[in-house]
């Protein structure tokens, strides 16, 4: 259950925004791409599991080793059923940018993507431009137009349900023990998804929002970001 923040005039600002660049028709020359990242803790068995056999599922002991934490940015494009999903070491600005122009590689002929993200610090221009260069860098970001949702608004993005899709698909309560495993099994669970195109039904949309939290909006022309 999420927890909406004060309305004031940046949280419905850009929820408005957010919502409105949902409601755009599907156009695969402006794809409509939401972005987070989910942390992942790995763990090992410290004793080989009984495979399962007729009559007997798999046996696992409680025991475990924790081999720390790893981190995997979720990418959905969910009125086309594109999903994205970029295991890394963290979620660092170095990871993000990486992950980011990884993304446009995949929209090569889009005139722009509209990313829909939070505002966490690496969530930046200068994430691509310290890693790629000013001129690069500057040509990856400007292949996007970016949406950030309000503070405490996450659940405007709808890369959150991707994460929930992903969690339980992918990783559910296996213990995964380091990175080129998670990778691996991102792998396929991304192979499996794409192939099915799964989409994402939103529904909530401005006059809903309007109506649910009892404000009127007069909106504005919004600069590319």
């Amino acid at each position: 259950m999420w927890c909406v923040a004060e309305l004031d005039d940046e949280y419905i600002g850009k929820m408005e925004d957010v919502l409105e660049t949902y409601e755009k028709p599907y156009d695969p020359a402006e794809p409509v791409v939401c972005f987070d990242e989910k942390p992942v803790t790995l763990h090992a068995d410290v004793r080989t599991p009984m495979p399962a056999k007729p009559g007997r599922e798999l046996r696992r002991d409680n025991e475990y080793q924790r081999r720390g934490t790893a981190n995997v940015f979720c990418a959905v494009e969910p009125k086309a059923g594109r999903h994205f999903t970029f295991p890394t070491p963290d979620r660092s600005g170095f990871e993000f940018a990486q992950a980011v122009a990884e993304l446009a590689c995949q929209y090569p002929n889009a005139k722009t993507i509209h990313l829909v993200m939070d505002n966490l610090s690496s969530h930046t221009r200068k994430s691509l431009t310290d890693l790629y260069g000013e001129e690069f860098g500057g040509e990856i970001w400007d292949r996007f137009t970016v949406h950030y949702t309000p503070t405490h608004g996450s659940w405007l993005n709808q890369a959150e349900i991707e994460i929930g899709l992903f969690g339980r698909q992918c990783l559910g309560k296996r213990r995964i023990p380091d990175l080129k495993t998670l990778r691996r099994e991102t792998r396929a669970w991304n192979r499996r998804v794409n192939r099915d195109q799964i989409k994402i039904n939103w529904r909530f949309d401005r006059k809903a929002a309007r109506r649910k939290f009892s404000y009127k909006y007069k909106s504005s022309k919004r600069s590319k970001t």
